[in-house]
């Protein structure tokens, strides 16, 4: 082979290796929590999620008729638990709620109980997240004693997102638990499969710009429609090579964190 020839194909490895994109710092990682409310009953999408391959985050709601059956069955798929805790809303049905939701009529004592009852409720939770509950996170006081008794079980928490004016984050950070805030609603009642795709699409234009991001979606009425809706919008996930990660994995914080990663793993190799 002539000298230039050799040289050339030689410089164009070197530039080749040197030009090539550095690999993301684990905090620049893009990833992304995919949290899954309202298990506990027997719903659509209930048993698509518990036996597909999407590492979400299963939130389950306490006293409900399957909540530590679906906890045992998520935690034995390898998905991240977490504690969907009923909270009073300004609007709404009280049969929306469940039993023995937090509520402003309620004692100190009384919320401390329901708190500790609902994490005996939902075995291996990790964290917690409001359902509903946009009257109960606006109140300061009563959002410290709920996140006091998070803080004595060694939990973080989600805010749902369900008021602007949440005192989650702002106790939270004062109590020095990891917290973090949901930024794209993946359905709602009506949802077909296409709305929660382009959600999807929505959530991966938030984690683009700042390489984390918090979708929730929802077992239900429309359950299967939202299985499908983020099954379908996978591949642009992995093309883009955004890891769908659990909860605690966004967070800063010493919980431990066990999980084994599903299909994504695969992506560093390829």
């Amino acid at each position: 082979m002539p000298r230039l020839i050799q040289v050339t194909l030689l410089l164009f490895a070197v530039l080749t290796i040197y030009c090539a994109p550095l690999p993301l710092s684990a905090a620049e990682q893009n990833q992304v929590a995919i949290i899954i409310d309202d298990f506990g009953g027997d719903v659509k999408g209930v048993d698509d999620f518990l036996t597909g391959d999407i590492p979400i985050t299963a939130a389950i709601m306490p006293f409900q008729p399957f909540s530590t059956e679906q906890a045992e069955r998520a935690h034995q798929a390898g998905l991240e638990v977490i504690i969907h805790m009923p909270m009073e809303p300004k609007r709404g049905k009280a049969s929306w709620l469940g039993p023995k939701a937090i509520t402003s009529q309620l004692s100190d004592d009384e919320i401390r109980a329901r708190v500790r009852e609902s994490i005996a409720d939902v075995p291996h939770a990790k964290g917690i997240n409001n359902h509903m509950g946009s009257k109960v996170v606006e109140n300061e006081h009563i959002v410290k004693v709920i996140l006091e008794e998070v803080k004595a079980h060694n939990l973080y928490v989600i805010d749902s997102g369900t008021s602007p004016r949440s005192m989650i984050p702002k106790v939270a950070e004062e109590l020095g638990i990891p917290y973090a805030t949901r930024h794209i609603f993946l359905d709602d009642t009506l949802s077909s499969r296409a709305h929660v795709h382009k959600q999807m699409t929505s959530l991966l234009k938030v984690v683009e710009k700042q390489h984390k991001a918090i979708g929730i979606g929802h077992v239900g009425i429309k359950g299967n429609e939202t299985f499908a809706g983020i099954s379908h919008a996978l591949p642009i996930f992995k093309e883009k090579r955004v890891d769908i990660v659990p909860a605690s994995h966004l967070l800063d914080s010493p919980i431990d964190k066990d999980y084994q990663f599903f299909w994504q793993a695969k992506w560093k190799e390829e």
